[in-house]
């Protein structure tokens, strides 16, 4: 039995996020994908209910160090996480030194070489602990994802749902909100439909999946379902621009204008400077002045796709 490293929140650079499903310009070219785990439960936790026992080794430290460092210095941190990996002491080692090198790899752009760290890291979990690897099977998907392999990415997502005893309901429904998004890249609809149906049993508060499954049903011309979806999202994230980019896109192909402009508003409101608040103005400048006057014909005007 090899002591496992604890998975750290998935704070790497992803590219692939919510703009798969995404209309019109992409809100946010380099915004994080993250798995989306909220409520986590601690690791520890998780392990004991496997019966796994976690001894108090300086390595430990040492994975916490090198994330912190990663944030301070990146390409010096580069540097100790490969000699890190290169020393191959003992197997629990050479797990957290790969999740760390994975991670670094990430944020610089480098997704198969994350992808390859991350795969190296689970291989070092013996079959028995499988259960402590599914972050990293999770963090492999993410990191096919953004690297344009979403067949990888979906063999890397099946096989950490498929993990028996991972019972962080949270966790899991980020990790079916990223298979959807992998599902949709690759065209297949419909399943992403059913991945994020699961999101919403396992998360039914988690707003990002409400907003997902809205983007999916607008994609495919179900407007009273995007409707319902956008406004459960809206109501567990009311500040989120995203929900607002989404809830006026929904509001302009449902015929609603005025919906659409006090949705794009708002998130200029919020985000005057940032990418969001750009896009709701640019959506803001395609739809054009409300009408003066019941007179007046309104001329139809859609973002562009």
């Amino acid at each position: 039995m090899i002591d496992l490293p604890p998975p750290q929140p998935f704070a790497v650079e992803m590219v692939q996020e919510a703009q798969l499903m995404q209309v019109g310009p992409n809100p946010s070219p380099g915004q994080v994908s993250p798995l989306p785990i909220p409520r986590r439960r601690k690791q520890a936790d998780v392990e004991a209910e496997a019966g796994l026992v976690r001894p108090d080794l300086p390595e430990q430290d040492r994975l916490t160090a090198c994330i912190a460092k990663a944030a301070r210095d990146p390409q010096a941190a580069l540097a100790d996480a490969r000699s890190w990996a290169a020393e191959g002491r003992d197997a629990g080692q050479n797990v957290r030194a790969n999740q760390c090198l994975g991670l670094i790899l990430s944020n610089t752009g480098d997704f198969d070489g994350a992808l390859d760290a991350f795969a190296q890291g689970v291989a070092g979990i013996p079959a028995e602990q499988e259960v402590a690897a599914v972050p990293l099977m999770a963090m492999a998907g993410n990191a096919a994802l953004a690297g344009g392999k979403p067949e990888d990415a979906l063999g890397w997502f099946d096989r950490a749902l498929a993990v028996k005893g991972y019972a962080d309901n949270a966790a899991l429904a980020g990790i079916q909100a990223d298979r959807a998004r992998t599902l949709v890249a690759l065209g297949r609809l419909a399943e992403a439909g059913g991945a994020l149906d699961e999101v919403h049993r396992l998360a039914p508060e988690d707003a990002e999946g409400w907003l997902l499954s809205a983007t999916l049903a607008r994609r495919n011309d179900d407007l009273p379902r995007a409707q319902r979806d956008i406004e459960i999202a809206a109501n567990y994230a009311p500040r989120d621009p995203r929900i607002g980019l989404e809830a006026g896109v929904i509001a302009v192909l449902d015929g609603r204008d005025d919906a659409a402009r006090k949705s794009w508003t708002s998130v200029v409101t919020a985000d005057p400077d940032g990418d969001f608040g750009k896009v709701a103005k640019e959506y803001l400048e395609q739809l054009g002045d409300a009408p003066t006057s019941a007179a007046t014909p309104a001329t139809e005007k859609t973002p562009a796709p």
